[in-house]
């Protein structure tokens, strides 16, 4: 009867270091994707010039500016 309750209690053990490394996980690789979406952003000003000549218009920098304002605000 005794070594049924050591399993049991060696089973929950492992299913709580795997919960606690997922969580682990989870947090250092939010962290690593939002440092590497700060520094390589999926959109810079040139393509947001291109997108708008693309168009049929020639944006002025002003527009171009918010365009960027907007998009990260929502980064």
């Amino acid at each position: 009867m005794l070594l049924a309750a050591n399993f049991v209690v060696d089973i929950l053990y492992i299913l709580l270091g795997m919960v606690v490394g997922a969580v682990i996980s989870f947090f250092v690789t939010k962290g690593i994707f939002t440092k590497q979406l700060k520094e390589n952003p999926p959109i810079n000003e040139k393509m947001i010039e291109a997108m708008m000549s693309g168009m049929g218009r020639k944006p002025s920098q002003k527009q171009v500016r918010q365009v960027m304002a907007q998009m990260k605000k929502y980064m």
